[in-house]
């Protein structure tokens, strides 16, 4: 474990107290409504956190979140660190590499995402069934850390027992959930509808801006990951309307409740 990882482990150790979260949820633009449903919170914010820049992205507050969510102890993270913020890849891994460090062992990841599947429209949740990172970027790039795999297996990224879970609690919250693959790109640019064109030859149902780097730090720890997307709107060339992150916000806002929902379902149902 490096130096950062271990004080902010520390750090966060020390405001957890006799807390043991088992499962850790990392909350997408617009998503942090989630974090308001765990019980007997107690917020750690990141700038008491070493190594933990503050966000400057609308909809990403800041904060760990740690308490009880449906029975289960948790810890949510309520803000990413985005490459296109600057920050490098070692930098958008670092809570997963400290989440590992607590003994967290399940890694729950969400997203806000542009739709690709031409069905998808604003408010579908998507199970992540597969990542493409198309982000240059690996945080696994120099030398191998300790406790971490040097060539993790991503056959199965996605935990298939977990994704299983996520598709039979679906249905019992009456929450419509697809499935289907997630691309990660670099950004902060919305794609060109080539972009999309492409995307959608390659394979890909939705994309976004992270995620992916978090999930290949994940599984080299041997963290079991399950990830969702909420489709905020359709990627360019099919969205009639121009893209912004004014309207990723407000369908987050909107169609967020219904993700908080199953998530928390599913975090019960461990």
């Amino acid at each position: 474990m490096s130096g950062e990882v271990a004080a902010a482990r520390d750090a966060i150790a020390a405001r957890l107290e006799s807390r043991k979260p088992g499962v850790a949820i990392v909350l997408g633009s617009g998503l942090g409504g989630l974090a308001d449903r765990i019980a007997g919170a107690v917020r750690i914010p990141y700038s008491e956190i070493p190594g933990f820049p503050v966000p400057r992205v609308e909809g990403h507050k800041g904060e760990l979140v740690a308490g009880t969510l449906a029975g289960k102890a948790v810890l949510a993270q309520s803000g990413r660190f985005h490459m296109y913020e600057g920050h490098g890849p070692d930098v958008a891994a670092l809570p997963v590499r400290v989440f590992a460090g607590l003994g967290i062992r399940t890694l729950i990841v969400t997203n806000a995402a542009g739709g690709v599947r031409r069905s998808f429209g604003a408010g579908t949740i998507m199970l992540i069934a597969d990542h493409l990172n198309l982000t240059g970027r690996n945080p696994l790039v120099g030398p191998a850390r300790p406790n971490e795999e040097r060539f993790p297996d991503m056959t199965a990224a996605y935990d298939p027992a977990l994704r299983g879970l996520a598709r039979q609690t679906a249905p019992t919250l009456r929450v419509a959930l697809e499935e289907g693959v997630y691309a990660g790109l670099l950004g902060p640019s919305y794609e060109t509808p080539a972009e999309v064109r492409m995307l959608e030859r390659l394979g890909a149902d939705a994309v976004g801006m992270s995620t992916v780097i978090e999930v290949i730090a994940a599984r080299a720890l041997g963290l079991r990951c399950l990830g969702f997307s909420l489709i905020t709107n359709p990627g360019a060339g099919i969205s009639p309307t121009p893209l912004s992150h004014a309207e990723v916000m407000e369908i987050a806002g909107k169609a967020g409740g219904e993700l908080a929902r199953l998530v928390e379902g599913v975090v019960g149902a461990l």
